[in-house]
C-alpha cells in the first residue's frame, strides 16, 4: 500500500511540476495516522508549510476525530497541543491565499475542533467567505451556512443572503445532502413560499438518495419541525427510510426521530413499535452514561406502559390473540424496573446533560423511584451553574411534577429562574420561565418579575399572553393579601394582557399566523377577553381560508367548543372543492367540529361523502388509534362506513392497535380505548346488520368498579323533587345501569296511562365516607322488572354546559348520540338543560316540580 502511496506521490510531482521538498511534505503529512504524527510534520516542516499544507493538516485533524466514537473523542487534547497554535497562525496568515473550497472547508474543521467564535482565524475566515458568499459553489455555500448556524448567526443578514441565494439558485440544486444542509440552517428565515418551493425539492430529491442513508430524510424531518410545517407525504416518504433502516440505527438517532416526530405531532405506529423492539435489544449494549442516557430517554416513555387491565383485542373468542398479548404484556412489564435499575448504578457517573435527560424522560413515564430520583438530583444540584435557562426550567418542572421533596434544591431552582428572568430579553424565554415560576409555592410576584413582563408584554404573541396570564392568575390565588385590596401590580399586567391580545388580533392580517398563535390557547382569560375577539378576526379573514389551514381551522373550532356557522361553512365549501389536494389523515380534523359539535351546513351529505372517498383507500396507512377516532366522530354523526367499520372490527387490526396502544402516552391510550368501547356501542345498536359483537362488557365492569361519579346538589334537588312528583322515592331508580353500559340519571316507570309504577327497590342515595353523596350503583339486571303492556322506561338526564356549544344552547353531537342510543334501548328519553333548571322562570319549588310534570307525565 505504501509503495503505491509512493508511485501516485511521484506520478504528482511529475504531471504537476510541484517542488520536492512541498511534495514530500504533503506526503508524509497525507500517510499520518494519529493527531502526533501530523503534529510532528507540521513542528518540523514549519517555514515550509503552503495553504495546501496547512489545509491537509487541520483536515486529518478533524478526520481523526470524526472516525472516533464520540466518548474516545480527543479534541480538547489536540486544540490545546502547541503546533495547533502554529496551524491556526498560519492559517489566518495564508487567507487571502486560499481558493474558495479551501477557505470554507477550513473554517468547518477548526469550528468541529472547537476553536473559538471569538478567535480572530474564525471572524478572519467568516469575513473573507462573506466578501465571495456570491460566487461561492453549492457545497461550499451549504458548509459556510453549516458554519453560521455553529456559530448562532441562524439570524443575521448574512444568513438572510445566503437565504436569498437559495431561493434563486434552488432548482440547480440536485445533491439532496448539499440542499438538507441548507434547508436547516435557512429555516429561521423562509417565507412560506420559499419553505413550500423547499419542501419539493427535497421531496424530488429524495427518491435519488441511497435508501441506507437514513440521515438526509432526518433532515428534511428536522426542516419540518423547525418550520413548524407538517407535510405529511414528505414525513411518510421519510418514515419509510427510517423503517428499513431500523437495524442500523443506534439509540441517539431513534431519540432524535422521536422527538422530532413529537414536536410535530405525527405518530408512525410501525415506527414506534420497531423502534421499542429496536431499542429492546439494545439494552444489553448500552452499557456507559452517554449511550444508555440515549437509550433510557428514548425507551422509557414507550416501555413504562403499565400493564394494563386487558389488551383490545383478547376480548374476543380467539384464544390464540388472548395467549399471545398475555406474553407480550408480561415480557413488556420487566423492562421499565430494569432500565431504571441501570440508571440507577449509572447515575453517579451522569454528567450534567444526561442527569438533565433523564430527569425528563422520568417526568414522563410519572416514575416513583425515590432512590434514583434523589441521585438525579444530587447531579443536577452540583452541576446547576452550567444549565442554560431552558434546562433550569425543565428540571424545576421535572421534580415539581414527580413530587420530589426537597425545598433546598428548590429554592436554588427559584433563585436561579428569577435571575434569568431578570436579565431576559426574549419574549419566548421570559413566557417560559414565568410559566415555571409560576407552578412553585411562592406568596406573591416579585417585584423583579413584574418589571421584567411588563418590558416584554407588547413582543408576545396571543399564546404567550395566555400562558403569562395563568400564572398571574396563580399568583393573584395564592396571594392571600390580594382579597382585601387590589394590587396594582396584578391589575396593571392583566389590563397589558388584556391591551396586548387584543391589539394583535385586531391587526393581524395572516390566518395562518394567527392559527398558529392559536393553536395551543386554552383557560378562563382567553375565553373571557378574547375569543369573542378572536372569532371576529377570523370570519374577517374568512377569504384567507384555504385547503392548506381548513384542518388547523376545524380543530381549532372544535376545541374552543365554538360554533361559528360562517367559518364551518366556508371550510364545508372548501373541503369538498379541494378535497383531492387534502391528505387523507387530515379528514379527521375537518370532520371533527362537525360531529362533535352537531353542525349540519347545507352540504353536508357532500362533505362527509367527499371526505370518505378520500380517506377510504388510505384506511390500511392509518394509525389504528386515529382510525379509531375517526370512525368514532363518524359514529357520533350517524355515520358508519361499511369498509371502515369492517376494518377496525377484524383481529388483525385489533392486534395491531394493542401493540400500539402500549408505545402511547397514558392519556392517548385511556383515550383510545374509551373511543373504541363506545365506537363497538354504537355499531352494535344502530348497525346490528354489520354483526359486530359486543366485546367491551368486562372493560364497562372494570371501569365501574374503579368508582362511582359524585352527585352534583342540582342532581340531589331533581331527585327530591322527581320523587314527589312520581308520588314518593320508590318511583324512581338512580343512576341506572342500562344494557351497553350506559348510566342514566334517573329512570322511572309508567304505564299506558302515564301513571307511575313502583320499583320493587327503594330508590337511595349513599353517603361515602368522605360525606360526599355517591350514586347507587344499582345495575340494570338487577332493576329491570318486566313492564306492563303498554308501559314505557323513562330517562331522565341532567345536561350540564359540557352537552352544549359555549356560545349558544346548541346541543352537542354525543349528547345526541346517547338520546339516539336510549330511544334504540327502549327508554323515552326527557333530557333537562341546565340553562332551563337554572333559568329565572323556574327559581320556586313550585314551578320546578310543573316543569318536571309537563317534561315527564304529559
Amino acid at each position: 500500500m505504501f509503495r503505491l502511496r509512493g508511485l501516485s506521490s511521484s506520478l504528482r510531482r511529475l504531471l504537476h511540476g510541484g517542488s520536492v521538498s512541498r511534495d514530500r511534505v504533503l506526503q508524509r503529512l497525507r500517510v499520518c495516522c494519529a493527531e502526533d504524527e501530523v503534529f510532528d510534520v507540521v513542528g518540523k516542516n514549519r517555514a515550509k508549510l503552503t495553504v495546501e499544507h496547512v489545509d491537509c493538516a487541520v483536515g486529518m485533524l478533524w478526520q481523526f476525530q470524526k472516525e472516533k466514537p464520540q466518548l474516545l473523542r480527543t479534541v480538547q487534547l489536540t486544540r490545546t497541543h502547541p503546533q495547533f497554535l502554529t496551524l491556526q497562525v498560519l492559517a489566518e496568515n495564508k487567507i487571502a491565499l486560499m481558493d474558495d473550497f479551501v477557505l470554507v472547508d477550513m473554517l468547518y474543521a477548526f469550528l468541529r475542533l472547537n476553536v473559538e467564535t471569538h478567535d480572530s482565524l474564525i471572524q478572519q475566515l467568516v469575513s473573507e467567505a462573506w466578501l465571495r458568499i456570491d460566487r461561492l459553489p453549492m457545497r461550499s455555500l451549504s458548509k459556510f451556512a453549516v458554519c453560521l448556524n455553529d456559530q448562532h448567526l441562524q439570524h443575521s443578514r448574512l444568513m438572510g443572503h445566503i437565504t436569498g441565494i437559495v431561493d434563486e439558485r434552488l432548482l440547480s440544486i440536485d445533491d439532496a445532502r448539499i440542499l438538507t444542509a441548507l434547508m436547516i440552517s435557512v429555516s429561521p428565515l423562509v417565507s412560506p413560499r420559499l419553505r413550500d418551493a423547499l419542501v419539493r425539492r427535497a421531496d424530488h430529491l429524495l427518491c435519488t438518495v441511497d435508501p441506507s442513508n437514513y440521515n438526509i430524510p432526518r433532515r428534511m424531518v428536522q426542516f419540518l419541525r423547525n418550520t413548524k410545517y407538517v407535510h405529511r407525504p414528505l414525513l411518510e416518504k421519510c418514515n419509510e427510510i427510517f423503517l428499513r433502516n431500523i437495524p442500523r440505527l443506534d439509540a441517539e438517532n431513534i431519540s432524535i426521530i422521536l422527538g422530532l416526530y413529537q414536536s410535530l405531532q405525527f405518530n408512525s405506529c410501525d415506527f414506534r413499535l420497531a423502534a421499542k423492539q429496536r431499542l429492546t435489544e439494545l439494552i444489553e449494549s448500552s452499557s456507559n452514561p452517554f449511550s444508555f442516557t440515549k437509550l433510557f430517554v428514548a425507551l422509557a416513555p414507550m416501555a413504562n406502559q403499565d400493564v394494563r387491565d386487558g389488551s383490545v383485542s383478547y376480548l374476543w373468542s380467539d384464544t390464540r390473540v388472548t395467549s399471545l398479548r398475555c406474553l407480550q404484556l408480561v415480557s413488556c412489564g420487566f423492562v421499565p424496573l430494569r432500565l431504571e435499575n441501570t440508571a440507577l448504578l449509572l447515575a453517579d457517573e451522569f454528567n450534567a446533560q444526561q442527569a438533565l435527560a433523564v430527569a425528563g424522560a422520568l417526568e414522563e413515564i410519572r416514575s416513583r423511584n425515590v432512590s434514583l430520583l434523589n441521585k438525579i438530583a444530587l447531579v443536577i444540584q452540583r452541576n446547576l451553574p452550567v444549565y442554560r435557562s431552558v434546562e433550569v426550567a425543565r428540571i424545576t418542572q421535572a421534580l415539581f411534577l414527580l413530587q420530589y421533596q426537597n425545598p433546598e434544591l428548590f429554592t436554588k431552582l427559584r433563585n436561579t429562574l428569577v435571575n434569568f428572568l431578570q436579565h431576559s430579553f426574549f419574549p419566548y424565554e421570559v413566557t417560559m420561565l414565568t410559566r415555571v415560576l409560576s407552578t412553585l409555592p411562592s406568596p406573591r410576584l416579585d417585584e423583579g418579575v413584574v418589571s421584567r413582563l411588563d418590558a416584554v408584554v407588547a413582543q408576545c404573541n396571543l399564546n404567550e399572553l395566555n400562558t403569562i396570564s395563568f400564572a398571574v392568575a396563580k399568583w393573584v390565588r395564592n396571594d392571600l393579601s390580594y382579597r382585601h385590596n387590589t394590587h396594582s401590580k396584578y391589575v396593571r399586567l392583566l389590563q397589558a394582557l388584556n391591551r396586548c391580545g387584543h391589539e394583535r388580533l385586531k391587526t393581524a392580517n395572516r390566518l395562518d399566523l394567527v392559527l398558529e398563535e392559536l393553536k395551543y390557547i386554552s383557560g378562563e382569560w382567553f375565553e373571557e377577553m378574547l375569543l369573542e375577539e378572536a372569532m371576529v378576526t377570523l370570519q374577517r379573514m374568512m377569504d384567507q381560508i384555504s385547503w392548506t389551514n381548513v384542518p388547523e381551522l376545524a380543530f381549532f373550532l372544535t376545541r374552543i367548543n365554538h360554533l361559528c356557522p360562517p367559518l364551518m361553512d366556508r371550510i364545508t365549501s372548501v373541503t369538498i372543492e379541494h378535497i383531492d389536494k387534502i391528505h387523507y389523515s387530515a379528514t379527521y380534523a375537518i370532520l371533527l367540529p362537525f360531529s362533535v359539535l352537531n353542525y349540519d351546513p347545507v352540504q353536508a351529505d357532500q362533505l362527509y361523502d367527499a371526505c370518505i372517498k378520500r380517506f377510504t383507500p388510505h384506511i390500511s396507512s392509518f394509525d389504528p388509534h386515529l382510525l379509531v377516532l375517526l370512525a368514532y366522530s363518524l359514529a357520533v354523526a350517524d355515520c358508519f362506513p361499511e369498509e371502515l367499520i369492517r376494518e377496525i372490527f377484524s383481529i388483525d387490526f385489533l392486534g395491531k392497535l394493542d401493540s400500539q396502544l402500549e408505545t402511547l402516552p397514558d392519556a392517548l391510550n385511556m383515550r383510545t380505548r374509551q373511543r373504541l368501547m363506545e365506537l363497538n356501542r354504537a355499531v352494535c345498536l344502530e348497525c346490528p346488520e354489520f354483526q359486530v359483537p359486543w366485546f367491551h362488557e368486562r372493560y364497562c365492569q372494570q371501569l365501574q368498579r374503579k368508582g362511582n361519579g359524585h352527585v352534583s346538589p342540582v342532581q340531589q334537588q331533581i331527585h327530591k323533587m322527581l320523587g314527589e312528583v312520581l308520588g314518593g322515592i320508590n318511583f324512581v331508580q338512580v343512576a341506572v345501569n342500562t344494557p351497553y353500559h350506559y348510566t342514566i340519571d334517573f329512570e322511572c316507570k309508567l304505564d299506558k296511562h302515564l301513571r307511575p309504577l313502583l320499583y320493587s327497590e327503594p330508590s337511595t342515595l349513599q353517603i361515602s365516607d368522605r360525606g360526599k353523596v355517591l350514586w347507587d350503583t344499582s345495575s340494570a339486571e338487577h332493576n329491570r322488572d318486566e313492564l306492563p303492556p303498554g308501559a314505557q322506561r323513562v330517562a331522565v338526564d341532567f345536561l350540564d354546559s359540557k352537552s352544549f356549544c359555549k356560545n349558544s344552547h346548541h346541543m352537542k353531537g354525543e349528547a345526541l348520540m346517547r338520546k339516539r342510543h336510549l330511544e334504540i334501548l327502549g327508554f323515552r328519553v326527557i333530557q333537562i338543560p341546565h340553562f332551563e333548571w337554572n333559568s329565572m322562570e323556574l327559581s320556586t319549588h313550585d314551578a320546578w316540580k310543573e316543569y318536571l310534570k309537563k317534561k315527564i307525565l304529559r
